[in-house]
């Protein structure tokens, strides 16, 4: 079966990474590289990162010279990365032990380029089970509503355009999706829990006004959609976000 490049970006996860690693490492499927992106110029936690992936060949980790965010640092592994299969994980998000297999298996028994599955939401002792109500998203589903989780997705490496992510400080995925469906491709659900992605309130993705800021650019800028135009799909996008709260 493929090689597959998982794409990590680190910035001040040291309580989660161990536990992020572990749960890719402990796969049962071993045919993966690990590209960990240090994205943070303070380089105490490099050390540590050094020192927990001692002689592992699967890992390589590579320092960005700034901070660059999370979606330009994914950028940065995938230009470094090997594998036909590109998959991404945050580094406080963790996998199930089949994860890799099972998604994999499903993703080259149907030929699909572009596939995600369901994961649960954890924060504090509140879990949401986060379920993809369609079997296959298009770019037209994907304009009013992102059910994909980033932690989720695998994507076949001819999918990939140079600087798939912008330098978004969130929504940077959502511009991802929606470059890719606009292609006429589907994305394919996988209808199994197999990622856990941890919730912090503190987190950019739980900065309400940094998300509306950047939903608004989503349309307004990457999709070249007028003023009026993108407030309507943000508030289409923002309603349906809260559904699944």
């Amino acid at each position: 079966m493929a090689l597959v490049s998982i794409i990590i970006p680190y910035y001040r996860k040291k309580n989660h990474i161990k536990k992020t690693l572990e749960s890719v490492l402990n796969q049962t499927f071993q045919n993966f590289e690990i590209i960990l992106i240090y994205d943070d110029p303070i380089t105490d936690d490099l050390f540590f990162l050094e020192e927990i992936t001692k002689g592992n060949y699967k890992i390589k980790i590579i320092k960005n010279l700034s901070n660059l965010g999370a979606g330009e640092s994914r950028n940065v592994g995938i230009k470094n990365s090997s594998g036909e299969i590109i998959a991404f994980l945050d580094a406080d998000d963790y996998w199930l032990p089949d994860r890799i297999e099972k998604q994999l298996q499903f993703m080259e028994k149907n030929k699909y380029k572009f596939t995600f599955c369901n994961y649960k939401k954890k924060g504090g002792n509140k879990i949401i089970h986060a379920i993809s109500k369609k079997s296959k998203i298009t770019y037209k589903d994907l304009l009013t509503d992102c059910e994909i989780g980033l932690s989720t997705v695998f994507l076949s490496r001819e999918l990939i355009t140079e600087n798939l992510f912008p330098p978004l400080k969130t929504k940077e995925d959502y511009v991802a999706w929606l470059k890719i469906t606009k292609n006429n491709i589907y994305a394919y659900n996988f209808p199994y829990f197999l990622v856990e992605w941890s919730h912090s309130e503190n987190s950019l993705s739980s900065n309400f006004i940094q998300k509306l800021s950047d939903g608004f650019k989503v349309y307004n800028t990457y999709l070249n959609f007028n003023f009026l135009k993108s407030v309507f799909y943000l508030f289409l996008l923002s309603i349906n976000s809260l559904k699944r709260k």
